[in-house]
């Protein structure tokens, strides 16, 4: 997976991956009362709204951005309608040649990790047949439990090229609360980092980069200095760019000297440009995947011009 997603960053020159964390408000106005008044305000319609979304969203960027990373809470709240859609999304993703990271965040005990990882990153075993339930390349997990609920996913990972990103340090305000917590080896997030580093030893890549990264948000440019020294080989998943206040000049430090080692997530800031004060008389709701595309072009060129 890792040296998949390194291939298709170097040919896209873009260290991005797009967050489709869809939710009403966002949406625009005709898109909604198309379906609204096909199914009523109900589930189904959210369903069908978010994928109509999210399809123009990935036409418009999937030339020029290697992956996308869905939020499958924002689709889970809608029930078995909001899953589909969540899977459908997923489904066409990779039908344009984008990779998918699911932002899933699963952390739970070894019978129930295997369940988890048999359906995202595994195959469902029905009798006799096989099957892939939710087309995603790599997965983030929670580390909370300790190994012995990261070695199901580990499995799959090995069995079907399959990679993992694992929260290590988080861009949300409060994270320090546990994550800064002093331990005998420093502290929390680090001797997280080291365990995260030993777990993805026996899976390097022909890149010499790991298919089990780390979360590791664009707010804490120091720690991720600390963390780059600790994880040599782990590829980083970074949220918190633009709207959380993560600048690209501060996102050298998350990188290796080879110019690898980092993919850096934007969401609302792209999915949802067409609202911003400064686009609104440029584009139209109806070009709001347009807009979408210059927001990805923006940042591309961001990170370039400040990373490289």
């Amino acid at each position: 997976m890792i040296d998949r997603l390194i291939k298709e960053i170097n040919k896209k020159q873009n260290p991005t991956v797009i967050g489709l964390d869809p939710r009403l408000e966002i949406i625009p106005t005709f898109i909604k009362e198309e379906y609204f008044e096909k199914y009523g305000k109900t589930p189904k319609a959210v369903g069908k709204i978010f994928y109509r979304f999210n399809k123009e969203i990935i036409d418009s960027i999937y030339d020029i951005v290697p992956a996308v990373k869905p939020q499958i809470a924002m689709y889970e709240q809608y029930g078995p309608e909001g899953v589909e859609s969540y899977i459908r999304t997923t489904e066409y993703a990779k039908e344009k040649g984008i990779m998918v990271i699911g932002d899933i965040k699963r952390g739970d005990i070894t019978s129930t990790a295997e369940a988890y990882a048999e359906g995202h990153i595994g195959k469902v075993e029905i009798e006799e047949k096989s099957q892939d339930i939710y087309n995603q390349d790599a997965i983030t997990l929670n580390p909370y439990l300790g190994f012995d609920s990261i070695e199901p996913y580990v499995k799959y990972c090995k069995k079907y090229d399959k990679g993992l990103f694992i929260l290590v340090k988080t861009s949300n305000p409060n994270s320090g609360e546990i994550q800064d917590l002093e331990t005998n080896e420093g502290k929390l997030y680090e001797k997280v980092g080291r365990l995260v580093t030993k777990w993805g030893e026996e899976l390097i890549g022909e890149s010499g980069y790991s298919q089990i990264g780390a979360v590791v948000g664009a707010t804490h440019p120091e720690q991720a200095k600390e963390l780059r020294k600790i994880m040599p080989n782990t590829y980083f998943l970074v949220p918190g760019y633009g709207a959380q206040g993560g600048k690209a000049e501060d996102l050298k430090a998350y990188f290796n000297k080879d110019g690898l080692g980092a993919i850096i997530n934007s969401s609302r800031g792209i999915i949802a440009a067409y609202l911003k004060e400064e686009n609104r008389s440029r584009f139209s709701e109806h070009e709001f995947s347009l807009a979408a595309r210059e927001a990805a072009l923006c940042m591309k060129e961001d990170l370039q011009k400040n990373l490289f």
